[in-house]
């Protein structure tokens, strides 16, 4: 997580380079302006990666992170609160057509279903991230981000909202 917090902070650096190299894979977007977008996603990124003792609560995040991004998310469900139920999730998920699991995807998340993939503590998957940021850019064609991943495909969605969330379109995986 250090590295992934410097390289937020700073892009790789020579530390990187005596590391095996990472499964890179680049996101590119359009947006009126790249810049901000990167910018965006490297201060709510930043400051979730940064909470390595006690993960905070869900009802001090709004005050963690920048108001901007909280605005973006879709508002909670009256049963947040209740523990996740995994199995129910995957029971709905495998219930729906290749339509409705797409439109999942694209759709404003909640901070909490977010947050969710970073958590570190028993209610989340942040012990079992699937993407750490790497490298982001801009060009003539828009902007980029960079992720080390576990392999192709990989959970992308969390990545994707941070990339809308920030001011981000037209996402698109790839070279």
């Amino acid at each position: 997580m250090t590295g992934e917090l410097r390289r937020l902070r700073s892009g790789p650096g020579a530390e990187d380079d005596k590391e095996p190299r990472p499964f890179l894979v680049r996101l590119r977007f359009t947006a009126e302006d790249p810049a901000q977008v990167i910018d965006n996603a490297r201060a709510v990124l930043t400051c979730v990666v940064s909470q390595t003792g006690d993960w905070p609560t869900d009802g001090l995040w709004p005050q963690l992170l920048p108001t901007w991004f909280i605005q973006q998310c879709a508002p909670e469900t009256p049963e947040r609160g209740e523990p996740f139920d995994v199995e129910a999730w995957l029971r709905q998920w495998r219930t729906m057509t290749p339509e409705e699991r797409a439109a999942v995807d694209h759709g404003p998340w909640t901070l909490s279903g977010w947050l969710y993939y970073f958590d570190p503590t028993e209610e989340g998957m942040g012990d079992d991230r699937s993407w750490w940021w790497w490298h982001a850019g801009t060009d003539e064609s828009g902007g980029w981000v960079q992720v080390a991943t576990t392999g192709w495909p990989f959970g992308s969605g969390s990545l994707s909202w941070l990339i809308e969330a920030s001011g981000g379109a037209d996402l698109v995986y790839g070279p």
